[in-house]
Parts: C-alpha cells; sequence; structure tokens
C-alpha cells in the first residue's frame, strides 16, 4: 500500500486574477500565500515530489520545511498556448477561445496541449513518483503540484470526470494506491486541507 498526497500550490497574482497560468508562466506566490499555506496541517511524510514551477516549490519547502524536493518536469501544469496569463475576460470575443468553451474544453489550447496530451503527461509524472516511492522504501509522500494536474491524474487514475477533482489553492487529495490485478488502483481518496 502506497499512500500519496496531491496538493495543489498557494495562489498566486495570476489566480487572484482567474488567469490561465500554465507551464509557460513561472510565477511565484503571492506574499499572502505564504501566511494562508503555514496554517495547514497536512501529515509529516518521507518525500516530497514537486512540479518544477517555482509556485509548487515555494509550497512545499513552506509545507515540508526541510525535506528534499524531487523535482518531476512531467507533472507541471498544462500548456495554454495563446490563452496563457489571460482571463475569461481578455478571452471574450476571441474565436479560438469560444471554440474551446463550446467543445466543452475537449478541444486542445490553440499552440498549447491537449487534454489527453496534457493527462498521459501528468501520468507518467505520477508514475515517476510512485516508482521513487517504491525505489527508495517510502509509504507516504506528498506531491506538490497544479489544480490541472491533481485533475489530470485522478481523472484518469479512476475513470471520473476531470473537473470533478479541482480544488483550492493549498487543497489536494489523500489517496491510497493499491497493486491490484497487475497495477495501481486508488482504494481510498479523501479531500484535505479545506477550509
Amino acid at each position: 500500500m502506497l499512500k500519496l498526497i496531491l496538493i495543489r500550490h498557494g495562489e498566486t497574482q495570476g489566480n487572484k486574477l482567474k488567469r490561465y497560468i500554465g507551464k509557460r508562466t513561472d510565477e511565484p506566490l503571492c506574499p499572502e500565500a505564504g501566511n494562508m499555506l503555514a496554517q495547514l496541517a497536512y501529515p509529516e511524510v518521507q518525500a516530497v515530489y514537486a512540479s518544477p514551477m517555482i509556485r509548487c516549490t515555494q509550497t512545499a519547502g513552506i509545507l515540508f520545511p526541510g525535506k528534499k524536493l524531487n523535482i518531476i518536469d512531467e507533472l507541471a501544469e498544462c500548456d495554454f498556448g495563446e490563452f496563457e496569463n489571460k482571463n475569461y475576460q481578455e478571452l471574450d470575443g476571441n474565436e479560438h477561445y469560444q471554440s474551446w468553451i463550446d467543445s466543452g474544453g475537449l478541444l486542445p489550447f490553440p499552440g498549447g496541449e491537449s487534454r489527453e496530451e496534457f493527462k498521459r503527461r501528468n501520468v507518467t509524472g505520477f508514475q515517476k513518483a510512485v516508482n521513487g516511492c517504491l525505489r527508495n522504501g517510502i509509504s507516504l509522500a506528498a506531491l506538490v503540484v497544479h489544480g490541472g494536474t491533481i485533475m489530470a491524474v485522478l481523472s484518469s487514475l479512476t475513470g471520473g470526470e476531470y473537473f470533478d477533482f479541482q480544488v483550492k489553492n493549498g487543497e489536494g487529495y489523500e489517496t491510497v494506491l493499491e497493486w491490484i490485478q497487475g497495477r495501481w488502483k486508488i482504494t481510498s481518496l479523501t479531500k484535505i486541507g479545506c477550509e
């Protein structure tokens, strides 16, 4: 049995402005995000894995001070292409944006990733974290990642709907994985870090 805690990074200025902040925008946490994160009580973990983006590495440092960070590039947020660092108001009237909205978010981001490409990349990163845990005898680890990464990984592993796994900044899910019939399956999923 392996327990992994998936945590969304703290709030950034782009998050406050409801912008699409993906893997092209490497912005830090807002000054007040550190205080909010310091109030959260996550369990003591044996290992910490993180997206390479500064908002995730800063969050990991606040939540798990002194722990070595294992960076996994494939855990980075989606490439939002031409929507990057813009919000819905700024994209109002953009025909590509309207087409993407009309598709329920299933069309690829113009100049960026499709949801399926993003999910495959994130699941590869998640598997690297699982393999690292197994290789090092770790039974409890944290993954400090992005909201999109959490939705991509959990919807892929559970067969659930992508947007069912949305979380706010600093929130996440505790997952219990068990090796069943030749593959890892999530046998328990609990939302954590909620206000």
